[in-house]
């Protein structure tokens, strides 16, 4: 792989100005070898902006000797494609999250990715917070004990002008509504920290506050795999919008992260603070946040790419967030317990 990695972008909408951020910062590292989007208006309109070259489509990108990978950021509904492409072109793949709409579909993807030996890293720019990785790292010191219970609460709020463009917070297109768009952020960050979920009983449904298709509030009970309880609320009703948490007691300490800050109460009396107060996207304005956690998801993708190893968030980390989110919605629909595979 030479110098500069290469990357072709799919898709020009909101969810483009942290990575396009974060390239400017990369600018050393990274070369924009085309953008596609299927709206030549768009696409225009978009490359002007940035200072980037247009693509005629994606696979004028993919004959592209010079491209290493793509990001891609279209619809869930438009991925299975393009990643098939792109995996037997040889070409690594960067995605925005959810994988796709279903887990099965999001299980293709990433087979085929290994199957071509090619990196899949998914966009759960969450876990790169500040407070997230201090976590990390006192789980992984050790000095926590042992994981009592967690919780997860994302209190957001989205209006009815978010829901109306054409096939958002629908099956179809988005493959499901405030756990599969919203809340898999966070529900990314609280596996990676607490572990597989063994069992979930969970109860979902739809306010009519906005009108989409799918659910806007999902509560439930968790088991985790490690034997601790936990629970998760999750909605997009809570006007104008909080900073979503996870609350994770411990043996020796109970901590805190709200959006990207982590506050530690040790039961000798310590209390510590680890991040900064930031915005979390959680109001009218999904992207109202800063780059930086993109700047570090990215650098950490480029960096598997470049030695053949998985990124923190990648493909399989991924399914794990979809199993569970399958689990929560099949639980309130059968009124029961459901029980998940353990991942190997």
């Amino acid at each position: 792989m030479p110098e500069k990695f290469g990357i072709g972008i799919v898709g020009a909408g909101m969810a483009a100005k942290p990575h396009m951020k974060s390239f400017q910062d990369l600018a050393d590292e990274v070369e924009i070898r085309g953008v596609y989007s299927r709206r030549p208006e768009t696409r225009a309109t978009f490359c002007s902006e940035w200072g980037v070259p247009e693509a005629p489509s994606v696979d004028a990108m993919l004959a592209d000797p010079a491209l290493d990978g793509l990001l891609m950021m279209t619809p869930p509904n438009a991925r299975e494609e393009i990643a098939a492409k792109a995996a037997a072109a040889g070409k690594h793949i960067l995605m925005e999250k959810p994988v796709e709409r279903t887990t099965d579909a999001a299980k293709r993807i990433v087979d085929r990715c290994d199957e071509a030996g090619v990196t899949l890293g998914v966009v759960f720019q969450h876990r790169f917070r500040a407070g997230s990785l201090a976590l990390q790292r006192l789980i992984k010191d050790g000095k926590l004990g042992r994981l009592a219970s967690a919780y997860l609460v994302v209190p957001w709020w989205r209006p009815q002008s978010y829901y109306d463009e054409p096939g958002r917070g629908t099956y179809a297109r988005d493959g499901g509504g405030v756990l599969i768009s919203q809340a898999i952020h966070s529900m990314d960050l609280l596996l990676s920290l607490a572990g597989p979920v063994a069992s979930v009983q969970a109860m979902a449904g739809k306010s009519g506050l906005q009108t989409f298709e799918a659910e806007d509030f999902v509560g439930g009970g968790m088991r985790f795999a490690n034997g601790a309880n936990g629970a998760l609320i999750a909605t997009v009703t809570r006007y104008p919008g909080e900073a979503e948490f996870i609350a994770l007691n411990f043996e020796n300490a109970s901590t805190k992260i709200t959006g990207g800050t982590l506050e530690v109460d040790w039961r000798d009396g310590r209390s510590e603070t680890f991040g900064e107060t930031t915005s979390t996207g959680g109001g009218a304005d999904p992207m109202d946040f800063p780059h930086d956690w993109h700047k570090a998801m990215i650098t950490d993708f480029l960096n598997a790419a470049r030695l053949g190893r998985q990124p923190q968030s990648n493909g399989h980390t991924a399914l794990e967030v979809h199993k569970l989110i399958d689990a929560l919605i099949m639980s309130s629909n059968e009124g029961r317990r459901i029980d998940l595979e353990q991942p190997l």
